[in-house]
């Protein structure tokens, strides 16, 4: 599972955080969990990596904890509760050709996985037609977590 950060939020209120600090959200907050791997990756869209067992964790579940690792950090950060954002965990599995020949490209029957942060999901989700986008794809194919009032 290959994740990328989408930040849809004024970094006056929020700090952005950089590629680094992003893939540490994953290696700290799903330490508890010794069979979930993160790893920070070489490529200009995603940023981490996490390679789970299947037989132990689904993707929507692994989806879960990323948000909750996310917000666990924010929350650490001691942001205004009115300036705290959503978060969106967009999941879907690779079924074209990689767009690139990196060794960190998102390969087919992987999941991508768009980790947003965002002052409104609705709206947010709105403009990325989400709801278009998944309309002709099966149910085990893509996932969504979303985590308001964080």
């Amino acid at each position: 599972m290959l994740l990328s950060h989408n930040f849809d939020v004024s970094p006056d209120f929020v700090p952005a955080l950089s590629r680094e600090e992003f893939a540490q959200v994953f290696q700290s907050g799903l330490s508890a969990h010794e069979r979930l791997q993160c790893r920070l990756v070489e490529h200009p869209h995603w940023t981490v990596e996490i390679l789970f067992p299947t037989d132990e964790f689904s993707p929507v579940q692994v989806g879960k904890l990323c948000a909750q690792s996310l917000a666990q950090k924010r929350r650490s950060q001691q942001l205004n509760a009115d300036t705290i954002p959503e978060i969106l965990v967009l999941g879907g599995i690779k079924t074209t050709p990689p767009t690139s020949d990196s060794p960190d490209a998102l390969q087919p029957g992987n999941w991508g996985v768009d980790v947003v942060e965002t002052r409104s999901g609705e709206a947010f989700l709105q403009t990325i037609a989400w709801d278009a986008t998944i309309a002709q794809k099966p149910a085990e194919s893509v996932f969504k977590v979303e985590l308001r009032g964080n």
